[in-house]
């Protein structure tokens, strides 16, 4: 369950000057992980995209000179509608809020959504395993890339980025706020739970599996996804039910995190629809 943010109430009207005040510092604290269960929302996208997908917010913070701006009205009836709170800021004070280089006009605290092994594993599973992948952009791209190909969820094991984190958020452009995600397990303990759940284990790895193009990827599936660099633990190889290759030219070595998996995942997803 996620942290209630305790409403504040900062008066309409009134714009919010100093640094000093109490709001940034929790924008602070949530832009470093720090409030637990909260997430930080960075942008009018995010923030549109979360009410669309129900996601709990309990505070905004808009710069005065963007609060009547023809492109965010919409979206600030929206939070009125929903009952949030809303408050004003200098654009020195959202400096201080929001975490980008060009401060965003809008930024806005929510509710970690909760992801359940039950969505993760429903139906025939397709589910991304990223495995010590420690750049926030990458695990976001993995999220967008897993929802676009029609991935039912993603684990984030312990060590990689928080696909919560403002970062990696950014990165899914909003995806991460649909797709359903698990985060902090182990490597083991989210192997075990795949194949108690039915599922085959496929190691994406450089070099040396079968290639994309002649492995099975029907069936109930979990793809685990290296990190940057050491790619994944000899030990979870050898373990895995499948090792896939992605066929390179020479001299390219290896891909991203991120396009490594939307290739296996969109591979997956046309064999699918061939059997279908």
């Amino acid at each position: 369950m996620g942290l209630t943010i305790v409403p504040q109430c900062y008066p309409s009207g009134v714009t919010i000057t100093s640094r000093q005040n109490p709001l940034v510092a929790r924008f602070r604290d949530a832009a470093r992980g720090d409030a637990v269960g909260v997430m930080l929302l960075d942008g009018a996208h995010l923030v549109a995209d979360a009410i669309g997908a129900g996601i709990a917010i309990r505070l905004a913070a808009v710069t005065a000179a963007s609060r009547d701006a023809a492109d965010l009205r919409e979206l600030l009836a929206g939070l009125a509608r929903a009952a949030v709170e809303v408050a004003t800021v200098s654009a020195p004070v959202m400096d201080a809020i929001s975490p980008v280089r060009s401060s965003s006009a809008i930024v806005a605290l929510a509710e970690r959504p909760a992801g359940t092994a039950e969505r993760i594993y429903a139906g025939t599973p397709l589910v991304v395993i990223a495995v010590d992948v420690q750049d926030p952009g990458n695990v976001g791209a993995i999220a967008r890339v897993a929802e676009a190909a029609g991935a039912t969820g993603l684990v984030a094991i312990a060590g990689s980025a928080n696909p919560y984190g403002w970062k990696a958020l950014r990165g899914s452009m909003g995806s991460a706020l649909r797709l359903p995600i698990i985060t902090g397990l182990s490597a083991d303990a989210a192997i075990d739970d795949a194949m108690r759940r039915g599922c085959r284990i496929v190691a994406a790895v450089p070099r040396g599996g079968r290639s994309i193009f002649d492995a099975d990827l029907t069936g109930p599936l979990a793809v685990l996804i290296g990190g940057e660099g050491q790619g994944l633990p000899a030990a979870l190889v050898d373990a895995a039910d499948e090792r896939v290759t992605i066929p390179m030219q020479a001299p390219v070595e290896s891909l991203n995190a991120a396009v490594t998996a939307a290739l296996i995942l969109y591979e997956a997803r046309r064999q699918r629809s061939v059997r279908a």
